[in-house]
């Protein structure tokens, strides 16, 4: 098993080391000597259209000059951000970008779950053409998981598809959401229901973005970073919770270490199952409850908290269906509370209505609910017995009888 704490990958724009002999015979551009002396971990993810590289480390930001050159041969880029994100960051991403001669056209929107919608999607489209922007142009998201799978989705439909960067500044968003290529918007029915699996063409995470959020933010991300030591390496989820504090302080080597870590085990999965038709379907552990808690509270309560919620009480429910080994779900509370992370939410006594949000989860298959079959703690089931079926029925008798 690769340890979580390897780390410190050079990034190179030539294939050979630079104090070689060969690399004397090779033009190196400004930008190419400013990209090779950033120090960055690196980890490939297989995609639809070959693959992609995620750059991780301090200074990572830098690398979008040259990133922005190779997907759009007008130079031209349309950066998506919330405002928020925008008011912290645009003005510091955009000028290296337009100090190449690019032009940057600025597309914002309100921050927050809520307008992650087909009105709002529709509107950033048409402040697209309204640029005038054309297919050799590109998309670049900036912000937390909302606006990457808003800025992506655009990028999947406008012109029918234009490459996109991703440039994450949350830990919830460097750690899961801006890897694997899942673009979309929501619908009242439920959440991430309109979409696309359209993969960036980079990604390029620097905790240096982290350190505009609170420790509660912070925390938020790790929910998911513990989410990939449950699911498969039970080793990376005590190293979380023994170093939570040291990550909620933003150390920029913990961070690091976390984010790499958890990137590698996201890609390891998503490179062998693009489009979520087995394996990958592991990665929704917690998400099924996580989506209809989010849902039932009109998402005013956060993903990573309701992802921290929602992995207890499905560990709590395969332990009374005799599927997850007994005291998983005790483990799994004592991991999200090294970082504060809730175990409970009052949308868990509402059975009848948590069920029927559940039913009509992307995830359900035939009428009936499909979770995660987690084994024990860094275990889960493999082949045909990735996901267990839960009848509705089934499903709210087993919750009353929880959460009552």
């Amino acid at each position: 098993m690769t340890s979580p704490l390897r780390t410190g990958k050079l990034v190179r724009a030539a294939a050979v080391r630079l104090d070689s002999p060969e690399a004397h015979a090779i033009p190196i551009s400004p930008s190419d000597e400013a990209r090779a002396l950033i120090r960055c971990s690196e980890v490939v993810v297989r995609s639809l259209t070959g693959g992609y590289p995620v750059r991780i480390g301090d200074g990572a930001r830098r690398l979008l000059p040259a990133a922005v050159a190779a997907a759009a041969p007008s130079g031209r880029c349309a950066l998506i951000s919330d405002e928020r994100v925008a008011g912290l960051w645009y003005d510091r991403v955009a000028e290296p970008l337009q100090r190449e001669g690019m032009d940057v056209v600025p597309v914002f929107f309100r921050q927050g779950e809520a307008n992650k919608t087909r009105a709002v999607w529709a509107r950033l489209t048409d402040d697209l053409i309204i640029a005038g922007l054309g297919r050799d142009c590109c998309v670049v998201s900036l912000g937390g998981g909302v606006v990457g799978d808003m800025a992506g989705f655009v990028a999947a439909t406008f012109m029918r598809g234009v490459p996109f960067i991703q440039v994450p500044t949350t830990t919830l968003a460097m750690i899961d959401a801006s890897v694997g290529g899942k673009t979309g918007v929501d619908h009242a029915v439920g959440k991430n229901l309109i979409g696309a699996f359209y993969s960036p063409c980079e990604v390029l995470a620097d905790p240096a973005f982290l350190t505009t959020l609170d420790r509660g933010q912070r925390a938020e991300g790790y929910a998911e970073a513990v989410k990939h030591g449950v699911i498969l390496d039970a080793e990376y989820a005590q190293w979380l919770a023994t170093n939570a504090d040291t990550l909620l302080d933003g150390d920029p080597e913990a961070v690091e270490r976390a984010v790499v870590r958890s990137v590698r085990i996201k890609a390891e999965v998503v490179s062998g199952d693009l489009l979520e038709a087995g394996r990958r379907k592991i990665l929704n552990f917690g998400h099924t409850v996580a989506h209809a808690l989010e849902l039932d509270s009109g998402y005013t309560l956060p993903h990573g908290h309701a992802v921290s919620v929602g992995m207890v009480a499905e560990a709590r429910i395969g332990e009374a269906l005799g599927i997850t080994a007994r005291g998983t779900a005790e483990a799994i509370r004592g991991l999200v509370a090294a970082f504060g992370l809730p175990d409970r939410h009052r949308s868990l006594g509402r059975a009848g209505r948590l069920a029927r949000m559940m039913v009509r989860d992307k995830k359900t298959r035939s009428g009936i609910v499909h979770m995660v079959r987690l084994e024990s703690l860094g275990r889960t089931s493999v082949g045909d017995s990735t996901t267990v079926p839960i009848p509705e029925a089934e499903l709210i008798s087993t919750l009353k009888r929880l959460f009552r």
